[in-house]
């Protein structure tokens, strides 16, 4: 009797499956069509960003490989594009090979290619903190305090592990601004700075023990 209604029951709830299926057999057909356009989609776009991160790659390697001094215009060109595409890896790459090999004079095209970095690409928090530092760094030379400040104040205010780095550049442009007083507080407060780099804090240790007779 027991298995009679074992059997009775089955029957119904595949009945039931059956009934389900049949009823509902357009809107299963639309939700599996729907699934499978979101699954082609995403290993399409998937498929395609990687594709792009090979093109930019080549487009990397290939205007770094040729570089000459004689075609330096074609150099700026291609890594300047580069930098607009707004890739996390090669963008920062591109500008720094620009920067490092001097071949744009320009402070104000040099920085509006640092801000589009900064404000338009999504960078890991850190890398962005870097490129800041590396805009304050570049600035610093023949910038005004106000505007380095400006430059470096939002990792100079944080707890970055590149904060401390921030701080000592400060110490290093009054120092040799002769505003002494000045270094010295940025030099004692990249000492005590959060995250501190220990090869930053020994040097800002010798600069206060050498220099202001701590």
């Amino acid at each position: 009797m027991d298995e009679e209604i074992t059997i009775i029951d089955s029957n119904t709830r595949n009945e039931k499956i059956r009934n389900f299926i049949i009823s509902n057999k357009k809107n299963l057909i639309i939700g599996f069509l729907i699934i499978l356009v979101v699954v082609i989609g995403y290993l399409s776009i998937k498929e395609m960003k990687e594709q792009s991160k090979i093109k930019l790659a080549n487009q990397f390697n290939i205007t770094t490989i040729n570089y000459k001094i004689d075609d330096k215009k074609n150099t700026i060109d291609q890594l300047t594009k580069l930098i607009n595409e707004n890739d996390v890896t090669y963008s920062p790459l591109a500008l720094f090979f620009l920067i490092d090999n001097n071949l744009i004079d320009n402070q104000n095209t040099i920085n509006s290619l640092f801000d589009e970095l900064i404000n338009e690409t999504s960078l890991d928090e850190e890398i962005k903190n870097l490129i800041i530092y590396k805009k304050g760094l570049f600035n610093s030379d023949f910038s005004s305090e106000s505007d380095l400040l400006q430059i470096l104040n939002p990792i100079i205010n944080s707890e970055s592990i590149w904060s401390s780095h921030a701080i000592y550049l400060m110490g290093e442009y009054f120092y040799s601004k002769s505003e002494k007083q000045k270094a010295k507080d940025f030099f004692e407060k990249t000492v005590l700075s959060v995250n501190g780099n220990p090869e930053i804090i020994i040097k800002a240790n010798k600069r206060l023990n050498r220099d202001f007779g701590e």
